[in-house]
């Protein structure tokens, strides 16, 4: 059986998107996930991506499931829901496993209804109750981090020169940290200007990446809740711009580029 996919990328954190709203795939795994991503022996990427009918009681128009490089299925991603909005080619409501977000479609990209984030530390989740405005912990010179579930867990780090971290090799630790049940992504981020972040991520899972949009919603409302930025901030990260805006109900809006890269077809049995 061949199947036909949709290389996207959102910023450079790129995507293989398969399709099976119309005609039903074949049921994916971790190991085909893992497969499929491989950059040297599959067709590589950061996420696979899935679509999927949603059910019959859900108010989304469809499912989408994401898979990490390594094959763990996670809840959310936002550089993926703007490549979602721009291969649908329209509005609507997409069910994920972190909830359900609305996404549209614009010029070159899309701007995607994170929706609230969560703060409680069962929420992120957390091992144990701690404040997770300002955690009292750290790992070397990475102190006191927040925590915020965007419809997956972040630990964002203020520190002065986001560049100067040690990302690569602080990542990995603190990812698989036992303080974090579900593991974590790991966001360095620093104020470079008015409204103005810049930020790096080690995405669980995936490690650096050139961008990640829950990275960039969980950031900008952490710096939004120090009193760091104010409502509309512009993240920039490694592969480009994000804007984030944080309502006054505390709804996160993330609005920035999507693009196609190439199409092609695989032989699923040679991955499964």
């Amino acid at each position: 059986m061949r199947v036909e996919f949709t290389k996207m990328h959102g910023l450079g954190n790129d995507f293989v998107m398969l399709d099976g709203r119309g005609n039903a795939l074949p049921a994916m795994t971790p190991g085909i996930a893992k497969a499929l991503a491989d950059r040297h022996t599959g067709i590589g990427c950061d996420q696979l991506i899935v679509l999927e009918p949603a059910a019959a009681s859900s108010p989304a128009d469809f499912r989408m499931r994401i898979f990490n490089h390594d094959g763990g299925e996670v809840e959310a991603c936002g550089n993926a829901s703007r490549a979602v909005a721009l291969l649908h080619g329209s509005d609507a409501r997409v069910e994920t496993a972190g909830g359900v977000i609305a996404v549209a479609p614009s010029d070159g990209g899309a701007s995607v209804d994170m929706g609230v984030p969560r703060f409680d530390w069962d929420a992120i989740p957390l091992a144990y109750a701690m404040d997770t405005a300002a955690m009292p912990v750290g790992w070397e010179d990475l102190t006191e981090p927040s925590a915020v579930n965007v419809g997956n867990p972040h630990a964002v780090f203020f520190v002065e020169d986001a560049d100067a971290v040690a990302l690569d090799r602080l990542g990995p630790q603190i990812e698989n940290d036992e303080l974090f049940p579900e593991r974590v992504n790991v966001n360095v981020a620093s104020v470079v200007g008015d409204n103005h972040l810049r930020l790096r991520v080690w995405e669980r899972g995936v490690g650096l990446t050139r961008a990640c949009g829950t990275g960039a919603c969980a950031t900008a409302v952490a710096a939004f809740k120090r009193g760091l930025v104010g409502r509309s901030v512009t993240v920039t990260l490694p592969g480009g711009d994000l804007t984030i805006d944080i309502g006054e109900d505390d709804r996160i809006t993330m609005t920035g580029p999507a693009q196609t890269s190439f199409c092609g077809s695989f032989a699923w049995d040679d991955f499964a």
